[in-house]
């Protein structure tokens, strides 16, 4: 059992969630995660530049993929990657 492996980890924070990922824009950020800010402007931008509309709802969600471990990673190296669902305009 991971709790028994892992104990510092915060799995009473975890939860489950299924939502349809559909069309998207995304982004690779690579940096701190408190200047994902700029990039998510960056991503919004683009997707307007581009014609498309940011949709979020119920089943759409703007969502994050952490593909770095922070424990283990310089905050500069950190890599995240940031999903916006999309619609054509």
């Amino acid at each position: 059992m991971i709790s028994k492996k892992k104990p510092g980890l915060a799995l009473a924070r975890a939860r489950f969630a299924v939502f349809t990922e559909g069309l998207c824009v995304q982004l690779l950020h690579v940096g701190s995660y408190r200047e994902e800010d700029r990039s998510m402007r960056l991503l919004h931008d683009y997707i307007k530049e581009n014609g498309w509309k940011n949709i979020t709802d119920v089943r759409h969600k703007h969502h994050e993929i952490y593909l770095s471990d922070p424990r283990r990673t310089a905050e500069e190296k950190l890599k995240t990657v940031l999903r916006c669902p999309v619609a054509k305009g």
